[in-house]
């Protein structure tokens, strides 16, 4: 069984998570730029003396498709990794995957990763 395993991590954390999939065997993700909020709310800043509020707060998805049993050394990689213990560190979950191909040489299921 395969396991699309998605992170919003903090853009800065990036290469300390990319590290840790490294050591616990992980030889492909996807990384997307996105904006969103959480529990915190976005922030305020301040540009040319006017203060404006930024609703969306600029984070990074990571996508890691894996075998079910990966699953939870793979969270726990990224969790340490990107974990700082203030607000807006992240989150992490799972989403089965029914099937996966490898467009080049025809591999399905776990051949595929």
């Amino acid at each position: 069984m395969l396991e699309l395993l998605t992170a919003i991590i903090k853009t800065h954390r990036l290469d300390e998570v990319k590290e840790a999939l490294a050591n616990v065997g992980v030889s492909g993700l996807t990384v997307t730029e996105v904006r969103g909020f959480g529990r915190q709310g976005g922030h305020t800043e301040v540009y040319r003396g006017a203060e404006y509020k930024v609703d969306f707060v600029p984070k990074l998805k990571v996508e890691v498709l894996c075998a079910s049993a990966d699953v939870d050394s793979i969270a726990e990689a990224i969790a340490k990794a990107a974990g700082s213990g203030t607000i807006g560190d992240g989150k992490i979950w799972t989403n089965p995957v029914n099937m996966a191909l490898r467009i080049r040489t025809g591999e399905r299921g776990i051949d595929a990763v």
